[in-house]
């Protein structure tokens, strides 16, 4: 057992003056020594921050895309003007993204469609034929949510929000709120 003591504190000792003597070696060369291995953290081409700023800057963009695509606008690629620095590039790409959010949430004819919906049906409606909040039929919706159509199903899968914006496409085709004769009547829209 002492044997054994002796045998681990010689072998402490050793370790301690090898790692005092690596960073002896490190403060009289003034350099770091070269990371042995390459890991997500040491890609090539990018350091760390420059793939943080990017990502931010990613997410953004992604977000901004989701509320344009919602919106039935086409998506903003890349900033007329972006700043120089990074930190500037994340602000705008976040004003952005934040602009494009509030206008997607608030329809131009939001309070018509939320009247219209209170004559139709539930948001979640599936009885055929016509589906949703503001029972649209499913050339309605061929015509003017086929993405939504092809990527979620029929009206009653898709969130209020995303029906009220199909239902703004028609009324920007030159519909208006005709597809809606009855109800919109009794909202007064037409």
């Amino acid at each position: 057992m002492r044997h054994k003591l002796t045998l681990m504190s010689a072998c402490a000792c050793v370790l301690v003056a090898a790692l005092i003597s690596a960073a002896q070696l490190r403060a009289d060369s003034g350099t770091e020594p070269a990371p042995t291995t390459t890991d997500a953290t040491t890609t090539p081409g990018l350091g760390v921050t420059q793939r943080h700023f990017q990502k931010l800057i990613d997410d953004y963009r992604h977000q901004t895309w989701r509320w344009q695509q919602l919106m039935g606008r086409p998506l903003m690629r890349k900033l007329h003007h972006p700043p120089a620095d990074p930190a500037d590039r994340i602000a705008v790409w976040k004003r952005v993204a934040l602009r494009m959010r509030r206008r997607a949430l608030n329809p131009p004819h939001k309070h018509q469609w939320l009247c219209i919906h209170q004559f139709e049906g539930a948001w979640n409606d599936p009885s055929p034929p016509y589906y949703g909040g503001l029972q649209m039929d499913l050339g309605f919706q061929r015509t003017y949510g086929r993405r939504l159509l092809a990527r979620k199903g029929t009206a009653n899968h898709w969130t209020s929000l995303e029906q009220m914006w199909v239902a703004e496409r028609a009324h920007r085709a030159g519909r208006g709120f005709f597809p809606w004769p009855n109800t919109a009547r009794y909202c007064g829209l037409i």
